[in-house]
């Protein structure tokens, strides 16, 4: 066991069978668990969990921010998929290098690093 500590968001979901698709079919995360009252998905150290609601303005206010070196990477990876809303990857006035997707229910992934840090 290691003494990391994580902090790992859960998110809202319009339906978890579809987050599941995106997450899975377009972001190429893997099913970690499934049940009609949770959803886990992993790619990496990557982890991010969904719940069910009903009301898609608690989509469209949550979002997550997913930072490290192999944001580059990634970045790449979905520009050539041609991930659908993938913004541009570009340094913000507060000095990070980010890039942003929103999943089919309106949930904001922000995935960034230090724009000093080379790629990794």
């Amino acid at each position: 066991m290691s003494d990391e500590v994580l902090c790992i968001p859960v998110l809202p979901s319009l339906d978890l069978d579809e987050t599941l698709s995106f997450y899975r079919d377009v972001l190429r995360f893997g099913l970690i668990y499934k049940d009609e009252t949770r959803l886990i998905v992993r790619r990496g150290s990557m982890e991010l969990h969904f719940w069910p609601v009903d009301d898609r303005r608690l989509c469209e206010n949550a979002s997550c921010y997913i930072r490290g070196g192999g944001i580059d990477g990634l970045y790449e990876e979905f520009r050539t998929a041609e991930v659908p809303g993938l913004s541009g990857f570009e340094v913000r006035p507060w000095d990070m290098k980010e890039f942003y997707i929103h999943d089919p229910h309106g949930n904001l992934l922000t995935f960034g690093r230090i724009p000093q840090e080379e790629a990794i």
